[in-house]
């Protein structure tokens, strides 16, 4: 839709511009950005918050097109914008439907030609340009081609990877794809038990014991792992066919022999109850549990009198790291985007087009590029698309 809009403000008229979307309407993917209310940038955005085959591809597009020119650009739409925590920019309404309703009101206004229920099969490279095949075996001819259909991720609101193939097919390499900003599975057996409890920590990915990357903020447990903004940031660091464990960190605001030395005070304050009450008013009932079981404690009967050094010293440890293996990531259908796509080497960074094939221009997730939770991933679609969509129209 951005590549759309900046294509037809750039060729002022003198051009036609169709979208072909596969789904029945546009934009269905931006209804379920930031829980419905769309975080659509980020004050921050800037390439060290990407990742990909090389991150600076990035830098062109997002200085190009960066924050302000992004904020101006929906300002115009009559989208008002609200900062929040960590740099977090969403509409003033809350709504991510606002987001969407200003692209389309903008592309019917721009008399954009947009033709829904056009699920692409295949592209073709002729003397003039593109011809452009659907499964209907409907076809259209063009000057200068965009492939902006996205990744694998979240394959029922619209992207299903099929971009890659068609990417394939004229002569570019697509990196390995696999789910990122998803949730991690984990191995234990205790984990239905703390299915739903949030709290707040560090967590980290442990691999060989040493840490491969640590976040802080809200983590959610689930049934099968464990959830939350962290841990979307994590994903991207689980390494493939390498044993990796995730470790907690409950109190980061206390070092191990602080924590030590206030479970000692408190065992003495509350050597009347039993192990089950002991962690009341420092964390989750369920949570506390756990701890205990993991620290030695088989029996949650036993009393607080009764505890010794050791117990006191395992739980501080499992306070402060506690470990849980890694079974691997949730799929695509829970994966907020697609780390790998179409290697940038292959493209021009000023303009988005193929150093392969003139006339083909790329952006957003369909590339080698993803950014961190937070905004920075539809950044990158509006910054790389609006550089896409301007090239090719000043192309002529």
């Amino acid at each position: 839709m951005i590549a759309a809009i900046s294509a037809a403000y750039a060729a002022k008229g003198k051009i036609n511009i169709i979208i072909c979307e596969r789904m029945a309407r546009l934009g269905k993917k931006i209804l379920a950005t930031g829980n419905g209310r769309c975080n659509f940038t980020n004050v921050n955005a800037s390439p060290q918050h990407f990742f990909g085959e090389d991150p600076i591809f990035t830098q062109p597009a997002l200085s190009e097109f960066d924050i302000e020119s992004t904020l101006g650009f929906f300002r115009s739409l009559g989208i008002l914008p609200k900062e929040e925590a960590e740099g977090k920019i969403y509409p003033y309404s809350d709504q991510a439907s606002a987001i969407l309703d200003a692209l389309r009101l903008e592309i019917e206004r721009l008399g954009i030609d947009v033709r829904t229920g056009f699920d692409v099969k295949d592209v073709f490279v002729v003397k003039k340009g593109f011809r452009v095949v659907s499964y209907k075996n409907e076809a259209i001819l063009a000057d200068r081609l965009i492939v902006a259909c996205g990744g694998c991720a979240s394959p029922d609101l619209g992207s299903n990877g099929s971009g890659f193939k068609l990417l394939e097919k004229l002569g570019h390499r697509i990196s390995k794809l696999h789910p990122a900003l998803v949730q991690i599975r984990l191995k234990a057996d205790f984990l239905k038990s703390l299915s739903g409890i949030k709290f707040k920590g560090r967590v980290s990915i442990l691999v060989n014991d040493k840490i491969r990357h640590e976040e802080r903020g809200e983590v959610l447990f689930t049934d099968y792992g464990i959830s939350g903004p962290p841990i979307f940031q994590l994903s991207a660091y689980v390494p493939e066919n390498t044993a990796a464990y995730i470790s907690i960190d409950f109190m980061p605001g206390y070092k191990k022999e602080d924590i030590y030395y206030l479970l000692k005070q408190r065992a003495k304050a509350l050597k009347h109850l039993t192990m089950e009450s002991f962690f009341n008013g420092l964390f989750n009932k369920r949570v506390g549990n756990v701890i205990a079981r993991a620290s030695g404690i088989a029996k949650l009967s036993l009393p607080v009198a009764d505890l010794t050094d050791e117990h006191i010293n395992a739980i501080a440890a499992n306070i402060k790291n506690f470990k849980i293996e890694i079974s691997g990531l949730n799929g695509w259908n829970n994966a907020q985007v697609t780390a790998g796509g179409a290697l940038t080497s292959q493209f021009n960074n000023q303009t988005m087009e193929s150093k392969k094939v003139r006339g083909l221009y790329c952006c957003g997730e369909i590339l080698d590029i993803h950014g961190e939770c937070g905004g920075y991933n539809l950044q990158w679609a509006w910054s790389s698309g609006y550089i896409a969509g301007r090239s090719a129209a000043q192309s002529f």
